[in-house]
């Protein structure tokens, strides 16, 4: 199979268009809670590794769905004026979902760069581990 473009390759052309938070500025926003945390890991990493307090969960195969007011599966946490912040393990998904929230026309969503592992790495607040 050849493909046009490769993961790697989206991911980076998404990271041009998004704002990705330093992890310091992902623990600030969290410290002072102005924003909402959203892991869109899939559960079975949620259990094996653990999740940042308060943060909700919604993996990233429905986020699109939750995030529409016109489908069933719409998630009303996405009704608050607050700021969205997405994470995944590493940051590649959540670059990803980023570009595709703001392509929906959400103005106040970012990502954390390196994701979860950065958090682990910088002794963020994690529960379940």
């Amino acid at each position: 199979m050849v493909l046009s473009k490769n993961s790697k390759q989206l991911v980076n052309e998404a990271n041009k268009q998004i704002r990705t938070l330093a992890i310091d500025e992902a623990i600030q926003a969290y410290s002072s809670a102005s924003a909402i945390f959203i892991d869109i890991r899939e559960q079975f990493e949620l259990e094996q590794r653990g999740r940042i307090p308060g943060s909700i969960h919604i993996p990233r195969g429905v986020l699109e769905f939750k995030v529409d007011p016109d489908t069933p599966y719409y998630d009303p946490v996405f009704d608050k004026q607050e700021a969205i912040i997405l994470f995944c393990q590493s940051g590649w998904r959540s670059a990803l979902a980023t570009l595709a929230l703001q392509n929906m026309g959400i103005r106040s969503v970012a990502h954390i760069d390196g994701g979860y592992a950065a958090w682990l790495d910088a002794g963020g607040k994690v529960e379940g581990r």
